[in-house]
Parts: C-alpha cells; sequence; structure tokens
C-alpha cells in the first residue's frame, strides 16, 4: 500500500515480496554495525521478519518502517518509519538504506516526507528518534529533519545507552 510520494521516491508498506530486498537491507555492513544483526540468514527469514516487525506493526499502530522505492525503476533501495518501542512514550522515527544509495539524499527526502505524514496523518506528538553517539551520520539527519537531542535512554535489559531526540 502507497503511503506517500516524494520527487524521486514512492513510500509504500513493505510485503513478504520484498523478501530478496530485506535479506540484502538487513545484512548490509550499515545495518549491521549501527542497526544489530537480526539473524536474517536466508529469504525465508527474512519473510518471517517482515511479517513480524513490519506487518504486524501496522495492523498494531497503523504505521511502521515503510519502503523507499525509486521512482525510477521501481527499485526499493531503504526504509523510513515509524517504530513503537515499549521504552519511548511515543514512536521514534528510524531508517535504513543500501550502501550504494548512501549520500544521495534519499534518506532525507524520505524522512522530511514521513516526518510531516506522522505529524498530520497518524497525530504523533511527540517524534523522537533514537542513535548511537558514533553514528554522526544519523545525529546529523536527526538534526536536518528538526529534532533535537533531548537526553539519553537505555532499553530494558540492554547495556546500549542510545542520545534520544524529540522535535519538541
Amino acid at each position: 500500500m502507497r503511503i506517500l510520494e516524494t520527487d524521486r521516491l514512492v513510500i509504500e508498506q513493505a510485503s513478504t515480496d520484498d523478501a530478496s530486498f530485506f535479506y540484502r537491507l538487513l545484512n548490509s555492513p550499515t545495518w549491521l554495525k549501527y542497526i544489530g544483526d537480526r539473524g536474517i540468514r536466508s529469504e525465508e527469514d527474512a519473510q518471517s521478519y517482515i511479517e513480524d516487525n513490519f506487518i504486524g506493526s501496522y495492523q498494531e499502530f497503523g504505521h511502521g518502517l515503510f519502503k523507499m522505492v525509486r521512482k525510477d525503476g521501481s527499485v526499493p533501495i531503504g526504509v523510513c518509519g515509524f517504530i513503537k518501542r515499549s521504552y519511548l512514550k511515543s514512536a521514534d522515527i528510524g531508517f535504513a538504506i543500501l550502501p550504494e544509495y548512501e549520500g544521495q539524499g534519499y534518506t532525507l527526502e524520505a524522512a522530511q516526507a514521513l516526518m510531516n505524514y506522522g505529524r498530520t496523518v497518524l497525530k504523533l506528538n511527540p517524534i523522537l528518534a533514537i542513535t548511537t553517539d558514533t553514528n554522526s551520520k544519523s545525529r546529523a539527519l536527526l538534526t536536518r529533519i528538526g529534532l533535537r537531542q533531548a537526553g539519553k535512554v537505555k532499553p530494558n535489559n540492554s547495556e546500549t545507552e542510545f542520545l534520544l531526540y524529540s522535535d519538541h
């Protein structure tokens, strides 16, 4: 299902038909370094992950991470959207992109459009984000879409402390 369009992208819900794309994305170096290994070792694992984490979120919360698809060629290149985490009071925006599309402005384009969608359609208030101190690209993008560092957060049973960003 199509969520919105930008100049260069279509933002749409993921489906189990996207397993090969998600297998690549979830095993890309940047995903593994900054988001973590999700144990996706096959396209079948990717299908299960899509069902549980993407489709499940759409059904439960009315949002989730959405697939970013280039308009020219209908190529899926990344994800951007909202995640509802148990340890945060509101949904947070997240994103990831295949390495060959990094640095071309696609994630910024999608994130700006989705911030507007989150505020106006989903009525998210506030919109949060989390990232690690070492992820300078993510921190810079969060600032460019209007979020400010608002402290730190440590998820339940986690050794990792994240920087917390908010649009308020």
